[in-house]
């Protein structure tokens, strides 16, 4: 469900929805958009579109409804008890998939710091059913309610997870300052999720990290080492993909490990060739929101085998563009080259204009 003004990113958004919510394992089975001047302060949605879906519930037997945008703990507690189905947002579902994704214990750290830092204002939905008094030693004081009782407890959670992020931040830097000691250089692999960076990363070094048709099958980073045509050895690194509306609580949490990306000497920007632009155009906009955009960069379009149009791209001058198919092998000798030679040049590259 979305509730804004454009038709096309309204849709696009919409298609992205649904396949957050496959990944994370859910059936849709039906979609509804609203074009407001913007979103009803109690509801998100206005009452006559609240009843529209209330209608629909018996129709498609739906038991959950998920927003495209952030709700207010009040809009979801208010939609939820007009509805009496399970309410959700675009943050909650993203929140849930990188639950299920993240394998490493710094990945679950980050990902159980987000949690924690998006539920903590929605206690009061959670937890109105248990708002007694009470005392006890160690517990809570005289007259403290069970949400404020649970409410110091997270906090108290949050504050000791940032501390064993910090300290997993400390010996990143550490390895890093390893790593220029012993002049390894890093090519980082970004770009929006699912656009075939985990394929590129296993084809190029044989690695074995997780390739589904779903979204943000990769959470921990990757690394491995990887052969120039000249001989030399580079460390390539595959991290999260990114996602327009991708969370604040999300991009925070994940600090640590978004820190590699300011470290590489190259980043490898992977962008899917048969998805529209505006994928790349968020994945630069999130590049200069972390002081990224004019790290040294390349602009790999995978996928090439799907479309039937294989003709040279225009460049715009400085920016290094190379076409691959990641699934099947095409292409990987030129690319191999540019980064040879990106790396062994004091070239500023330009973002693609893509």
């Amino acid at each position: 469900m979305d509730v804004r003004g454009n038709r096309w990113s309204i849709e696009s958004s919409l298609d992205e929805l649904e396949q957050l919510a496959h990944t994370a394992g859910a059936e849709v089975v039906g979609r509804m958009v609203q074009r407001p001047s913007k979103p009803s302060a109690a509801y998100y949605l206005g009452k006559g579109k609240l009843k529209e879906l209330a209608s629909l519930k018996e129709a498609t037997g739906y038991d959950v409804v998920i927003f495209d945008d952030e709700l207010s703990p009040t809009q979801q507690r208010n939609v939820e008890k007009a509805l009496q189905v399970k309410v959700i947002d675009r943050t909650a579902l993203i929140l849930d998939i990188f639950a299920r994704h993240a394998r490493t214990k710094e990945g679950q750290l980050q990902v159980e710091l987000a949690q924690h830092q998006y539920f903590l204002p929605r206690l009061p939905g959670q937890w109105t059913h248990l708002e007694r008094l009470g005392g006890g030693i160690g517990t809570r004081g005289p007259g403290e309610r069970q949400i404020e009782t649970d409410r110091r407890l997270i906090r108290q959670r949050i504050h000791r997870l940032n501390g064993e992020i910090e300290h997993v931040r400390r010996h990143r830097a550490l390895y890093r300052r390893y790593r220029r000691r012993r002049g390894i250089p890093v090519v980082s692999l970004i770009g929006y999720t699912n656009a075939g960076k985990s394929t590129l990363l296993n084809t190029l070094s044989g690695a074995n990290a997780l390739v589904e048709d779903k979204l943000f099958t990769t959470l921990d980073p990757i690394t491995r080492r990887i052969r120039l045509p000249d001989g030399k050895e580079v460390l390539l690194t595959d991290t999260v993909g990114f996602i327009q509306k991708l969370p604040t609580t999300i991009i925070a949490a994940f600090r640590a490990t978004l820190e590699e990306l300011s470290e590489a000497d190259l980043l490898l920007h992977i962008v899917d060739i048969t998805q529209e632009r505006k994928r790349s155009q968020i994945v630069e906009e999130i590049l200069k929101g972390l002081g990224l955009s004019q790290k040294p960069r390349i602009t790999v379009l995978n996928k090439i085998d799907l479309i039937e149009d294989t003709q040279p791209v225009p460049l715009n001058g400085e920016t290094p563009v190379v076409l691959i198919s990641a699934a099947k092998g095409w292409g990987f000798d030129h690319l191999l080259g540019v980064i040879e030679e990106a790396l062994g040049s004091d070239i500023k590259f330009s973002p693609l204009p893509y």
